[in-house]
């Protein structure tokens, strides 16, 4: 675990060391404000990941990163930093991927263990925004996501039955699957892919499970990506499965009232009740220490496309 040595040079603001294995990350404004209603501060949040880290970090790990940058906490709206940023430590790896939209090389920082973690975090990473697919097959996801994200109108039993029949439609395909709170007003599916296919194929997948869904529950979703066309419904989000797109992963905190967290659920648990705001960065790990990591399957065995793909309209 990391432990926590004194700062050099102290200041009002409780600048401290943390030492993690041989390196040193020093935290910067220790006790400044990231949640002010709260009272929650940026080194409560540094805890948390400090304490999560290993649960966390299957989850990053050589994944390039989009950095959501809230460095004057949760009341600023921040702002997104792909390239890494200067003055990055030698010892963070980068991915090198050139930009198609610019032509420029863009250095996306990967975070494998828990002093990149901290280091992040001490930036204002207050999230993490990991790709669908590793640096080892960046052109193949590991797996495919249905986000279930509701407009300012819907209430959250809409999105459990939502998230109900969308695991109902992939149950009765023989998918796997394994579903999270978005740790802000939604939630999030997986469907577990093992970079066996390409981004396009977990898109069209995708499309096709958001459809079954929406067939199912007309009334209150939409597959419409603009909030002005869709109105006051919940959008069965299957473009996040495109090659560079981020959603915040499994234990990843997010700059939302409460401290929330992305948290993995069990199935028996998606009943109405159910709320993002029950899960944050005070009581996740007690309850990853009784429940364990209900998620990492996620990251197993690939489905085999094929065959739930022969089995969508019996």
């Amino acid at each position: 675990m990391p432990t926590v040595v004194p700062a050099k040079k102290k200041t009002a603001s409780r600048d401290q060391t943390l030492k993690i294995g041989s390196r040193e990350i020093t935290i910067t404004n220790y006790d400044k404000l990231y949640w002010p209603e709260e009272k929650i501060t940026k080194g409560q949040l540094i805890e948390y990941y400090m304490a999560i880290a290993p649960t966390i970090l299957p989850y990053l790990k050589n994944r390039p990163l989009s950095l959501k940058r809230n460095p004057n906490g949760i009341t600023d709206k921040g702002f997104f930093q792909k390239d890494a940023p200067e003055h990055t430590p030698s010892f963070i790896k980068t991915f090198p991927v050139l930009a198609e939209s610019t032509g420029q090389t863009v250095d996306y920082i990967i975070c494998n263990d828990a002093a990149t973690l901290i280091y992040l975090a001490n930036l204002g990473c207050i999230e993490m925004n990991p790709w669908n697919s590793t640096t080892r097959k960046p052109d193949s996801p590991t797996y495919m996501i249905i986000d279930v994200d509701p407009s300012p109108k819907n209430n959250f039993n809409q999105v459990i039955e939502t998230v109900q029949v969308t695991c109902d439609v992939l149950d009765k395909i023989g998918a796997s699957f394994f579903c999270k709170t978005s740790g802000a007003t939604g939630m999030h599916v997986y469907i577990p892919l093992n970079a066996k296919y390409s981004y396009e194929q977990a898109r069209r997948f995708g499309e096709i499970i958001a459809s079954k869904v929406h067939e199912q529950l007309p009334s209150f979703t939409s597959l419409e990506r603009s909030l002005a066309k869709r109105g006051n419904k919940i959008y069965v989000d299957y473009l996040q499965n495109s090659r560079g797109q981020t959603l915040a992963c499994a234990y990843s905190a997010r700059p939302v009232a409460g401290a929330q967290v992305s948290t993995p659920v069990l199935q028996k648990e998606i009943k109405p009740g159910l709320h993002p705001s029950q899960f944050n960065i005070f009581n996740t790990m007690a309850r990853v220490k009784k429940l364990g990591d209900v998620f990492f399957m996620a990251l197993g065995k690939g489905i085999d496309l094929q065959a739930c793909l022969k089995k969508i309209d019996r």
